[in-house]
């Protein structure tokens, strides 16, 4: 009996022996599989970064929402939308100036770096919104002005007190007595003159833009020191990132001397060649950026190689930059964004952006917009914003930003299609950029019909008009008079209307930021262009892994064809702004259609 027991006992201690190395064999073989299924989704796309796959959605602040009835914008109404912008699907906020500034040029004349706009509310109302922003897991990125201050900021205020002040170096001077300054222009100034004159001192300053916008002297160790702590202190507040405003100025031709003959001219190409720009971002990087997981953009009208070296991964500096060669498109030799009445060709269009993409296509990453606060609405601009054709070619563009190689930035209200306010009168605009050129055009006699013609649609102030949020009063904006004129159209185009029907472009956009995140092609999928030469449609493909996605653009208000080599009849569609889409490649006014094609 004793026997009989032992063995069955044995039997069963070997049993369970076996089940349990054949549990940990499956659970060794599951590990396994986790991890090869984990290198191989690394493998399939290499070098994920949020950043990449972020859709950006720009708040300009002033025009957002008014919360206390005094005309502008303020923070407490970003924290009421919370839940409207995250219902956009956006991943990344980024939000013009919002620091202590007497508004010359709108917050990007900055006099407390670390201190809220009274005009926006403080810095309390800033953590408030912060964390509703962390509990929807939406990053903020804040914007950066580091080429120059306000004149009202404490460093130039003492500057211009004696030429021995300990803050005197924070900026450029030209001695009186050294004669007159070799000559800079201002991108701002009435006269054009970068060169203001400081009498207290019997010196000038230097201002690449309005005479209230000292530019910094970043040849001073100590200057860059208080930016790079100026950094940290947001870092540290937890925002995500810098959108860093003409980065490519900071470096100065030091000493000033007469323009070099090679640049004919072109001071703004000359202001962005200074011989220390990537060594000063390069040192920002070692002290700032690289000690936190931020997203780094820098505004800089470059060229591909010298935006390459911004952005390529082995030089340490930023995540990416964005260029100006796409918006310049269509404007007038004559400067001062004259609009050419022979405007501008889908080819010159097709051409930039695929120059770009092959630019970034082996290191670095790409950017893409249309609109920004600098900018007109990209429905006027690029689309068509007539009551026929608005919407659908509002679509249109917003499926070419989210279906590029590339982090799209798009500005508030383009989801809705809003379009240019179109002023007749001067004294409409608040803008300091088209009003002082106004005022040279007037000085030299210059066409004022024509240069007010071409600001309906060229002009920043056509970015900046109020969001059109409902159909009441001012759009909804605010209770009391609005610091820039809302869009009469408010009525019919609003947010509040386009929420509840399903065919808005509003509900359009919502559609394609999911879409964009369901499929990884659209953000890290090869670009290839295709029908290179055709005038009205923009043609390319997006493949990755062997998906290959079609995207079909009728850039035109009348039918057209594209060719492809592809049997559209077997190809899935994935989204589009009409309802129906003929296989053989006719495209109805402005149709966009994203199509996965067959294997």
């Amino acid at each position: 009996m004793f026997h009989r027991k032992f063995i069955i006992l044995l039997i069963t201690i070997v049993l369970l022996m076996i089940s349990a190395c054949q549990n940990l064999s499956n659970t060794t073989n599951k590990t396994n599989v986790n991890t090869t299924q984990s290198q191989t989704a690394s493998n399939e796309i290499p070098n994920r970064k949020w950043w990449k796959e972020a859709v950006v959605y720009q708040i300009y602040p002033r025009s957002f929402k008014d919360t206390n009835g005094d005309g502008v914008g303020d923070l407490k109404g970003i924290t009421e939308k919370l839940d409207y912008i995250k219902s956009l699907g956006i991943d990344v906020v980024w939000l013009n100036p919002i620091f202590s500034s007497p508004n010359d040029d709108m917050g990007y004349d900055i006099s407390d770096y670390q201190n809220i706009m009274k005009e926006f509310g403080t810095m309390e109302d800033f953590d408030v919104m912060l964390k509703g922003f962390k509990d929807r897991k939406i990053k903020v990125v804040l914007d950066l002005v580091a080429n120059h201050s306000s004149d009202e900021h404490k460093w130039f205020q003492e500057a211009k007190k004696s030429r021995d002040n300990p803050y005197r170096n924070y900026y450029h001077w030209w001695n009186e007595e050294d004669g007159k300054p070799p000559k800079r222009v201002s991108f701002f100034d009435p006269e054009g003159d970068a060169w203001q004159y400081e009498p207290n001192t019997k010196s000038y300053y230097l201002h690449y833009f309005s005479d209230k916008q000292p530019d910094l002297n970043w040849e001073n160790l100590k200057l860059r020191q208080e930016m790079y702590s100026m950094m940290k202190f947001w870092f540290d507040k937890g925002v995500d990132g810098f959108r860093m405003d003409v980065i490519h100025f900071i470096s100065k031709d030091l000493p000033f001397k007469e323009l070099p003959a090679e640049f004919n001219g072109d001071f703004g190409k000359y202001y962005g060649s200074g011989p220390k720009r990537h060594e000063y971002v390069q040192e920002m990087y070692r002290e700032v950026l690289s000690k936190y997981d931020v997203m780094t953009l820098g505004e800089a009208g470059v060229g591909m190689q010298d935006a390459l070296d911004y952005v390529a991964e082995e030089r340490k500096e930023l995540n990416m930059i964005y260029h100006y060669e796409g918006v310049s498109l269509g404007y007038s030799p004559k400067g001062k964004k004259i609009v050419d009445p022979n405007g501008w060709k889908l080819t010159d269009f097709k051409d930039v952006y695929t120059r770009w993409d092959k630019n970034f296509a082996e290191k670095g990453w790409n950017t893409v917009y249309l609109g920004n606060h600098d900018q007109p609405r990209m429905v006027t601009r690029w689309g068509n914003d007539s009551d026929e054709f608005r919407e659908v070619s509002s679509k249109m563009l917003t499926t070419f930003l989210l279906t590029q190689r590339a982090t799209p930035y798009y500005y508030q209200g383009d989801e809705l299609g809003m379009s240019n306010i179109k002023f007749d009168k001067i004294e409409d605009y608040k803008d300091i950029e088209t009003i002082n050129w106004y005022k040279q055009v007037k000085a030299e006699g210059g066409d004022l019909r024509e240069f007010l013609d071409s600001h309906k649609i060229s002009a920043r102030d056509n970015g900046r008009t109020p969001i059109q949020w409902d159909n009441t009063a001012n759009g909804g904006f605010s209770t009391g008079t609005p610091w820039l004129k809302v869009n009469s159209n408010y009525e019919k185009l609003n947010a509040n209307a386009q929420d509840k029907d399903e065919n808005s472009p509003l509900n359009y956009f919502r559609k394609l930021t999911a879409l964009r995140k369901a499929e990884p092609t659209l953000v890290y999928g090869k670009y290839t262009l295709i029908d290179k030469d055709n005038e009205n449609t923009y043609a390319y493909i997006r493949e990755l892994n062997g998906k290959k996605l079609l995207i079909l653009l009728n850039f035109k208000a009348t039918e057209s064809f594209v060719k492809t080599e592809f049997d559209l009849s077997k190809a899935r569609v994935l989204l589009g702004n009409y309802k129906d889409f003929s296989t053989d490649g006719k495209l109805k006014p402005y149709q966009a259609v994203i199509l996965e094609l067959s294997n």
